[in-house]
């Protein structure tokens, strides 16, 4: 080896170990970090991941959302983001602000054009997950709920290897094509020692918006059936309401709507026991109440 080669050996190692330090001190700020995923698409994954940090932030805690669906973006979307990051003068990314509480990163934040494709391969994916987490002013946060592409590829095993004390949030839908990938992503979470916080059943049963009944399309109970067979803590059952549906496309998430309905309730009961596996449950005052945040 060369005098040459040996000199920018040695810098890439001294910048490999300055990204690893920044990194570690942006996790040492982060209380709760929670990945969610599924071990297929079509799920409602990224809307599991929305409302949860919405409820989060609903009941007062400092939460950030980062969107590591690359390929498929969303999350800006669904919550009426729009527009290109600002930046600090030391160049990090300044996340884009729902509100005083939530703040939001996605690739889609950096595309010029929204409708572009992003054609990347595993290493360069990984190195922009970890910019996400060392190059962004996140300050002090109670949680990180991060979204993750379905299935078991280059995203969610950046963030296990990236960050060490994550937890995992499996989302199903009751049928059983779909339960038998999320088999696969428990095993995953198990191979690379990535804790498991509950699997969630979503579109558990379908929400008429005019009676407010709930018919189960896809059927229901097999969530829990798979938690209780693997051994895994179940969150809870999501039913569908084609509201939300409606509500993301406008960019005006359903929690903005102060009615009751079986699935804000169903939100609230999955965010409390969150909180609660989290042990962070608190006294809290109810979520869609309308009584306003505690200080």
């Amino acid at each position: 080896m060369s005098s040459s080669e040996g000199a920018q050996c040695g810098h890439g190692q001294q910048q490999q170990e300055a990204d690893n330090a920044r990194i570690q001190d942006q996790l040492s700020r982060i209380s709760h970090k929670l990945l969610v995923m599924s071990g297929k698409g079509g799920v409602g994954k990224s809307s599991v991941a929305a409302y949860l940090a919405l409820g989060l932030a609903k009941l007062g805690r400092k939460v950030g959302l980062l969107d590591v669906d690359l390929h498929g973006p969303s999350i800006p979307r669904m919550l009426g983001l729009e527009g290109i990051f600002s930046f600090t003068p030391e160049k990090r990314m300044i996340p884009h602000a729902y509100n005083e509480r939530l703040h939001v990163i996605s690739i889609d934040c950096l595309l010029q054009d929204r409708d572009s494709a992003v054609i990347w391969r595993g290493p360069i994916k990984h190195g922009v997950i970890k910019q996400f987490i060392s190059d962004v002013e996140w300050g002090n946060l109670d949680f990180l709920v991060i979204d993750s592409p379905p299935g078991t590829g280059d995203e969610p095993l950046s963030v296990a290897q990236t960050i060490p004390d994550a937890k995992a949030i499996v989302v199903t839908t009751p049928q059983e094509i779909a339960l038998a990938d999320v088999r696969k992503s428990i095993n995953f979470c198990k191979q690379v020692n990535l804790p498991i916080l509950g699997i969630v059943e979503n579109m558990s049963g379908f929400i008429c918006p005019h009676c407010n009944t709930e018919t189960p399309l896809l059927g229901k109970g097999g969530g829990l059936r798979t938690a209780k067979q693997m051994d895994i803590h179940f969150l809870g059952s999501l039913p569908f309401d084609p509201r939300m549906v409606e509500a993301s496309d406008l960019g005006k998430p359903l929690l903005e709507n102060p009615d009751s309905s079986p699935l804000l309730n169903a939100l609230e009961r999955f965010t409390a026991e969150v909180l609660d596996r989290c042990g962070t449950s608190g006294a809290f005052l109810k979520m869609f109440s309308g009584g306003g945040c505690p200080k």
